[in-house]
This record gives C-alpha cells, sequence and structure tokens, in this order.
C-alpha cells in the first residue's frame, strides 16, 4: 500500500490550505487597482474614458436639442416661396419650356376663362384637367359655374340662379275634345273625351243652357260655360257647296285658362275630332341641384312655380310648353322680366 493511500486525509487537508493561502495571496496583490477599474468619477475627453463610449458628444447633443427648429416661410419680398416644388406645376402646352406663375396676373390662365388667382383666392387646386367641372361644395354647380355667377365655390349656400340646373325632360300633355250634339234652343248635350282614356256627358234630357257651367261631376267638373251660339255658312269640302254650319261657342273655366274660348260645331262628327283637338300642357322638370337631380315634377303651361319646388316663393312661370320646349318668364335680380327658352332634354344658358 502507497503512502498517498495510507496518509490521504492528511494530503487533502494540506492541499486545501496551500489553496487557501494562494487566492489570499491574489486578493491582496489586486487591491491597489481597484480604484483604477472602478472609478466612480467620469473621466473627461481625452482621458481614455472606459465607462461612457463617446462621453464627449453629450454636451453637443444636449445643446442641439435646444435650438429652435421651427420652419419658416421662405419670402421673395413679401411674396412666399414654396420650397418644396422642385418643377413647374404648370406650362403652356404652346410654350412648354415657360412655366406658368399662378400668382403672376398677366400669365395665361390654366383653364381659361378662370384666371389664375381665382383658384389660390378659393383655396382650390387647378391641377387637374377637370377642374373647372368638379363641385367642390356639392351643391350641383360647377367650378366654373360657380366663377361665371360670382358665388362662392365652397359654399352650399351660396349658388348661382337655380334656373340654370332646370332640365325640361318631356311633355305631359292632355289632349282632349268636347263634341256637341244637335241643339234644340239654344241649348246642346255634350260628350267629353280625351287621350288619357277620360269621358264624361250631358245627355238630351239635362242639355246646358246658355251661360250654363257643365259638366256637373267626372273629369273637368264644372270646367266649361257655354257662352252660346251661333249659324254660319261655310264651304263643304265634300260637296264643295255652301252648308249652313252652328258653333257653339264654350269659355274655359280652368284657373290657368279662364277667359279662354273654344269653338266647336254642332253635331261634331266622330271624323273630325281630331281636327278639334284642345291640350292642357303640361312640362316634366328636373332640378340638377341641391340633390335634387332625378327628381321629377310637373308644371302646367300658364302656372307659376317655384325653385326649388318646396320653396313658398314662386318667381316663375311657365309660359308655353310643346313636345320640343318650353318657354319660363322670370324676374332677373335687376328687376327686369325676361322670358328664356330650355329645349327638350337641356338646360337654359342664362348667359344667351
Amino acid at each position: 500500500m502507497s503512502w498517498f493511500s495510507k496518509n490521504y486525509e492528511k494530503a487533502s487537508l494540506g492541499g486545501a490550505v496551500a489553496l487557501a493561502l494562494g487566492l489570499a495571496y491574489f486578493g491582496w496583490s489586486k487591491l491597489g487597482g481597484v480604484e483604477n477599474d472602478f472609478s466612480m468619477q467620469v473621466k473627461s475627453a481625452g482621458n481614455n474614458n472606459p465607462a461612457v463610449a463617446d462621453a464627449d458628444l453629450i454636451p453637443k447633443a444636449k445643446s442641439s436639442m435646444l435650438l429652435d427648429r421651427t420652419w419658416k416661410q421662405a419670402l421673395d419680398g413679401e411674396r412666399g416661396v414654396d420650397l418644396f416644388s422642385g418643377i413647374p406645376l404648370f406650362v403652356p402646352s404652346a410654350t412648354p419650356d415657360k412655366a406658368i406663375d399662378l400668382l403672376n396676373k398677366d400669365s395665361a390662365p390654366v383653364h381659361p376663362p378662370i384666371p389664375n388667382t381665382w383658384w389660390l383666392e378659393n383655396r382650390l387646386d387647378p391641377g387637374f384637367a377637370d377642374s373647372p367641372n368638379r363641385d367642390p361644395d356639392g351643391d350641383g354647380f360647377s367650378n366654373i359655374e360657380e366663377f361665371n355667377s360670382k358665388t362662392d365655390p365652397n359654399d352650399d349656400k351660396s349658388i348661382p340662379p337655380l334656373l340654370a340646373k332646370l332640365t325640361y325632360l318631356r311633355d305631359d300633355s292632355l289632349g282632349w275634345v268636347i263634341r256637341p250634339s244637335f241643339g234644340d234652343g239654344g241649348s246642346f248635350p255634350f260628350n267629353y273625351f280625351d287621350t288619357k282614356a277620360g269621358k264624361n256627358k250631358t245627355g238630351a234630357d239635362n242639355m246646358v243652357a246658355p251661360n250654363g257651367l257643365f259638366f256637373a261631376a267626372g273629369p273637368m267638373a264644372n270646367r266649361f260655360k257655354l257662352l252660346g251660339s251661333e249659324v254660319r255658312r261655310e264651304m263643304n269640302p265634300r260637296t264643295r257647296s255652301e252648308v249652313e254650319v252652328t258653333y257653339v261657342r264654350i269659355e274655359d273655366q280652368r284657373d290657368n285658362k279662364k277667359g279662354v274660348v273654344y269653338e266647336f260645331p254642332a253635331p261634331l262628327s266622330e271624323e273630325r275630332m281630331n281636327e278639334h283637338l284642345k291640350y292642357d300642357r303640361t312640362a316634366v322638370f328636373s332640378l340638377e341641384a341641391l340633390g335634387l337631380g332625378g327628381k321629377e315634377f310637373k308644371v302646367e303651361e300658364n302656372l307659376t312655380f317655384a325653385l326649388p319646388p318646396t320653396a313658398a316663393k314662386k318667381d316663375y312661370t311657365l309660359k308655353s310648353v310643346t313636345p320640343e320646349s318650353v318657354s319660363i318668364e322670370y324676374t332677373d335680380p335687376n328687376g327686369e322680366k325676361k322670358t328664356i327658352e330650355i329645349k327638350k332634354g337641356t338646360m337654359p344658358n342664362l348667359g344667351e
């Protein structure tokens, strides 16, 4: 058996003592370097400071953050300069090498006849091909219409005359005829027919006397008044000879036609009814503004109406209606009465 095996405990104890003495010496030898390795003071720039890298930049960063960095408009005299535009925004097609200055009143307009300054004054972008036809306030009137009328394109309460947006859609007139039969003592029976299948009549047992109103009920009740009758001599186109023909005279009592007198031969044959057809003319309109586009409303000839149709004040009178056009009378802002024509499917041109 070896000595180490016999003296294992002694050898272990001696090794532990030697290790402890070695660690104690190492700690003592490093005691003087603690201040250098773990100094509590931040050394100034250039002293090889290991605590904060680039510590000398801290004062510079702090000073930079305290600077006033507010952007201020650059000026050319009293005129602001756009520092963010690197190329001309507008150039004439004829001379593309010469930029258009929107603030120069002598520059060619981007969208004739609107001057360039109008776009700037109204805070609108002229940079679109359809800028004149745009409607920024949504009132139904385009920029060009607002410009022509000298109204505010950004205010939906500031609008050109609404008549400019009135569209004549179609004629919705009613055709009608009164057919007298043989009379007796100046009194006559009547039959009424119209193009919308309306019918009415007075029979031989209740003939209408002069100055009497008819019909008592139904279509056109109490609308007509018999003024009287007279006999005339006229040429019969079939026999080419003169014959006596009785004509009755009827006065319209409707508000918009009061005083209009019609004449019908008595008796009036069925074959000749179309020759004596009369009309109650009615126009169908739409107002393409104020969100009312596509909403139809009707106005009868010789009646006044308002724009929009629900307004209380009726400033317009429908003077005449045909399938092709209508004429409207109104008073302009200067107090002058004017009449304008609107063709079917179009709006009026108030500048004419």
